[in-house]
This record gives structure tokens, C-alpha cells and sequence, in this order.
């Protein structure tokens, strides 16, 4: 992985699938610790034929991803995960994710959560135009709470 002074090698958003499993729950363990998507959950996600599931590849290496689905009775997309490695962190790359999962989703509404704590995640929201709508107590294994968020598109 390049250091944080490096320069951005390209990056290229493309479809995730089930052949980027190990690379994509690597990314998730890194990103989440404790948090990290059982590997059967992370399996669905890239195989589930409504999942709208991108990675960001740079040098051939897997240093984002994001899963969204469809809730078409409520007319809204959700945001299901997403992960960027730490070394290739505020280089756009989340935004790029978000953004293109936003348009595959195709719904007038698109939510989230996040962990209370995670500043810098609510920033890049708060950045996309999403608004805290709800939290949940205690979500978390840990009994943080989760921030809802939702941009109306």
C-alpha cells in the first residue's frame, strides 16, 4: 500500500462480485474491527441479485468497496456498508462510492447509519447532503448508538 504522502495512484470504480470476497472481507475487518460483517453476510452482499455492490480498485488492489440495496416499497435505497483503506482515506474515494451507488440504487431516498463516533464519516455525509433522521440506542456490540441519516435525492 502506498504511504499517506505518496502520490494517489488511479483509481476505478467497478462491480464487486463473489470472486472479490477475501479481499473485500479483508478490507472489512480492517475498516471495522469487531464491527466487520460476518463472512456469510459479506457473501450475500456480492451475490444477491438486487445488491448494488461496487469496489474502488487501485493497482489492482481492492481499497474500497460499498453495498447498497433497493426498499421499493418505501421508495429508498440503503446504504448498507462501506470501507475505503485507511491508507487511501480522504482521497475522494468514499465520495466516488457513495455517489455511484447513489445512482445505481435509483431511489428518491437513500439512508444510512453510522457509529456516533465516527466523525469523519459524518462529515462526508453531511458533506453528500444527508441529514440525521433517527438514532438507535445501543446498536452497536459495544452500546454505541447509530446515527440515521437520509438524502433526498
Amino acid at each position: 500500500m502506498q504511504g499517506p504522502h505518496s502520490p494517489a495512484p488511479p483509481v476505478d470504480v467497478q462491480p464487486a462480485s463473489w470472486r472479490d470476497l477475501s479481499s473485500i472481507r479483508e478490507l472489512e475487518k480492517l475498516c471495522f474491527g469487531r464491527d466487520a460483517w460476518p463472512w456469510i453476510d459479506t457473501l450475500a452482499a456480492l451475490t444477491f441479485p438486487q445488491t448494488v455492490r461496487l469496489k474502488a480498485v487501485s493497482d489492482e488492489f481492492v481499497v474500497g468497496f460499498i453495498f447498497g440495496d433497493q426498499r421499493r416499497l418505501k421508495r429508498t435505497g440503503w446504504i448498507a456498508s462501506i470501507g475505503v483503506h485507511p491508507d487511501y482515506r480522504r482521497r475522494g474515494i468514499g465520495r466516488t462510492l457513495l455517489v455511484a451507488c447513489e445512482d445505481l440504487l435509483g431511489m428518491p431516498r437513500v439512508r444510512l447509519s453510522l457509529r456516533g463516533s465516527n466523525d469523519a464519516a459524518l462529515r462526508l455525509y453531511q458533506q453528500a447532503g444527508y441529514v440525521r433522521i433517527d438514532t438507535w440506542k445501543r446498536y452497536y456490540r459495544d452500546g454505541e448508538d447509530a446515527i440515521i441519516m437520509e438524502k433526498v435525492r
